[in-house]
């Protein structure tokens, strides 16, 4: 397992990304890191579980219904 955590590989990808912008401003930060980050969350828990929702809402700590609809959302169903 790596020692390296998942703060730590946001803080080095955000850091590269501002460097990346050369003094442009960015918009919408906050949705853009969510949503980068929450498509391949759901991905990875949904194939733990085994496909199935409820079990991986649990491990979300998120209602089944909130998880169907970020699914939808995400295209992954």
């Amino acid at each position: 397992m790596s020692k390296k955590s998942i703060e730590d590989c946001v803080r080095e990808t955000l850091t590269q990304y501002f460097k990346d912008l050369d003094g442009a401003e960015p918009h919408s930060l906050h949705d853009m890191v969510i949503r980068t980050v929450e498509k391949p969350l759901l991905d990875v828990v949904m194939q733990q579980a085994g496909g199935n929702q409820s079990k991986a809402a649990e491990w979300l700590g998120i209602n089944r219904n909130t998880l169907r609809r970020k699914l939808l959302e995400h295209q992954l169903i």
